[in-house]
């Protein structure tokens, strides 16, 4: 079992690209079976954060690949973010 805080501190990478996408923020759940459907990862910001933020990464659960100590693997698109 993980708790979420330990979710929190762990980098996603993408697999496609070896790109650091960031930590998670939030689940997506689906209350009716009680099992998380995706991932949510705050895209960074632009120019030191400022003027807006791009979309958000969501991750769908079938595109996590693995779960290691530091980090959580996915394969998503270039255009994933929503």
């Amino acid at each position: 079992m993980v708790k979420t805080s330990e979710l929190r501190v762990k980098e996603v990478v993408n697999l496609r690209d070896g790109r650091r996408l960031g930590t998670i923020s939030d689940l997506e759940l689906d209350l009716a079976s009680g099992r998380v459907t995706a991932l949510v990862v705050p895209a960074s910001g632009r120019w030191l954060g400022l003027f807006g933020r791009d979309h958000d990464y969501v991750i769908p659960w079938p595109q996590i690949r693995k779960f290691g100590q530091d980090v959580i693997l996915v394969e998503i698109e270039e255009e994933a973010p929503s």
